[in-house]
């Protein structure tokens, strides 16, 4: 995600902050990386200017060239222009309360992720206690009144359809039922085309003027850079949208649509695709995302991941495990699966300041871990409690078994050894500074 920019922008403040004084030379070949950067990641060139200008008059204020650590200073500026761009604050949906219903308009192109997207907000929204409808008004698309179906169940969610092509009727049939249903939150999810044309527009304008959507959500594929913004900028004109979803984010090395959208169509990003998984759907928060381009990480939302997958009980369970060396490889599995559950190794590595977009997915070994939850699978509950059974015929069944080599039986236990005694290291140091800490502030 983002690991073109992130790693030039990475480049940049690296350069910079090697300097214990800068001038005004110093900051305009920094502005000039940062422009090229930019203008590599397809962000719009008067949004460029416009980004590129105002740094340098702040940028070169006495403010930073005669302040303490001028470099620092410098990055700040940067950081806070690139909020600004992405959007200043996250713009939440604006939904009615659960007493009355909230509907919510899915538009887009053909192959923007459309459907895939209506499923995972409409994950997002149950999660948050909503009781939430599906719709199914493509009727222009093959199979894509089943795809709805499909993934409306993996997600828990009920799908409304009709043997209609009417997209209004159908929409109209689903609101009436969301009302004697009492469903709070009804997504209707639209055909698309693979270009904006009439009939489309006449389409959708139907179906908007039907329904009274209190969000009309524009779904747009973050890998096609400023045609994503073209789009949105068209939709807005001729339909009218509240907000927008980049899908596909995950794979967006660029970044720029995500850095031209709010300037070019005054329209909030509200969520960004992360995956393809229900769960692979995420707010937008424009300070946090500004932090991951810039090369900063964003462990903010690393802890909020980690809180989803971890309760405050289980956390004290694994540390007292840890304190007292009953951490087994029954719990190592079970951590495996947690990791899985907050996302893809490279999204959890570029959330880790210092490591944002220095690690590329080449350099990580999926296959390898990916062999170590089939090898743990293979022991039986017995050896995974207690990995000190595990003799040479025992290691020749489980590398059979989970279809890997004694070596690499033999290289999974070498480094639980080491990470069991590595986690107790850490845990008992935390336990001897929090009683310093006590002992300092007991009164005298």
């Amino acid at each position: 995600m983002l690991e073109k920019i992130s790693g030039k922008f990475t480049d940049i403040f690296r350069d910079i902050s090697g300097k214990s004084t800068i001038t005004e030379k110093n900051i305009d070949d920094a502005v000039e990386k940062i422009k090229m950067a930019l203008l590599e990641a397809d962000v719009n060139i008067r949004v460029v200017r416009r980004f590129i200008n105002s740094t340098i008059e702040e940028a070169k204020g006495e403010k930073v060239l005669r302040s303490v650590s001028p470099s620092q200073q410098f990055i700040k500026i940067v950081h806070d222009k690139m909020v600004a761009l992405l959007g200043d604050e996250k713009q939440d949906l604006e939904l009615k309360g659960p007493d009355t219903q909230s509907v919510i308009l899915l538009l887009g192109l053909q192959g923007s992720g459309k459907t895939t997207t209506a499923a995972k907000l409409a994950y997002y929204l149950r999660s948050k206690g909503r009781k939430v409808m599906l719709v199914a008004c493509d009727l222009v698309r093959p199979a894509a009144i089943e795809q709805l179906v499909v993934l409306g169940g993996q997600v828990g969610v009920t799908v409304y359809s009709e043997e209609t092509k009417d997209p209004v009727r159908v929409a109209q049939g689903a609101l009436a039922r969301a009302k004697r249903e009492s469903f709070d939150t009804v997504i209707v999810d639209t055909a698309g085309r693979l270009q904006i044309d009439d009939a489309l527009m006449d389409e959708l304008a139907r179906v908007k003027n039907a329904i009274k959507p209190i969000e009309s959500l524009l779904v747009a594929d973050a890998m096609t850079g400023q045609a994503a913004v073209d789009i949105a900028k068209t939709f807005d004109e001729k339909i009218g949208i509240t907000g927008v979803i980049l899908s596909k984010f995950d794979s967006d090395t660029r970044g720029g649509a995500a850095l031209s959208l709010k300037s070019v169509t005054g329209k909030a990003i509200k969520f960004v695709g992360t995956s393809e998984r229900p769960d692979g759907l995420e707010p937008f928060h424009p300070d946090r995302m500004a932090s991951r381009i810039l090369g900063m990480g964003d462990i903010v939302s690393l802890v909020e991941k980690a809180q989803d997958v971890y309760d405050e009980n289980e956390a004290e369970a694994l540390e007292r495990k840890l304190a007292q060396e009953s951490f087994t490889l029954g719990d190592y599995l079970e951590q495996l699966q947690k990791m899985k559950k907050m996302g893809s190794t490279k999204s959890i590595i570029d959330m880790i300041p210092g490591l944002a977009g220095q690690v590329d997915e080449d350099q990580i070994d999926q296959a390898a871990l990916k062999g170590e939850e089939a090898i743990l699978r293979s022991m039986t509950k017995k050896e995974r409690q207690n990995h000190l059974i595990i003799g040479p015929s025992r290691r020749t069944r489980i590398a059979r078994g989970s279809g890997t080599s004694v070596s690499d039986v033999n290289r999974l236990l070498k480094k639980f050894e080491k990470s069991r005694a590595m986690m107790k290291k850490m845990v008992k140091n935390k336990g001897a500074m929090a009683k310093l800490m006590a002992g300092q502030n007991q009164p005298r």
